[in-house]
């Protein structure tokens, strides 16, 4: 699929456990030219855990992506995007 170009919504929910490894997909995205509009739930946004500190996932993320997250519904409403991505998604 091409991606170039596109903006992307990508919703981080919290498996906290998978974020190193969503992390990495987003830059895939970014390097093959997508446009990513990172959103995280709350819980995601909020919440430290034995995987890390939700400040330092938010850092990176925004980081990559050159936009700031966001959390909050109201703001989530009035996202226009081409394509909608949601991860993780947690496997056994």
């Amino acid at each position: 699929m091409n991606i170039k170009g596109k903006k992307i919504t990508f919703g981080l929910t919290s498996s906290f456990y998978t974020f190193a490894n969503t992390i990495v997909e987003i830059k895939k995205i970014m390097l093959g030219g997508g446009e990513i509009i990172p959103v995280m739930s709350e819980g995601a946004y909020t919440t430290d855990t034995k995987y890390g500190k939700a400040s330092d996932f938010i850092s990176k993320i925004e980081e990559i992506t050159n936009r700031r997250v966001i959390y909050k519904m109201a703001e989530a409403e009035e996202i226009n995007s081409d394509i909608m991505v949601i991860a993780p998604c947690s496997r056994k």
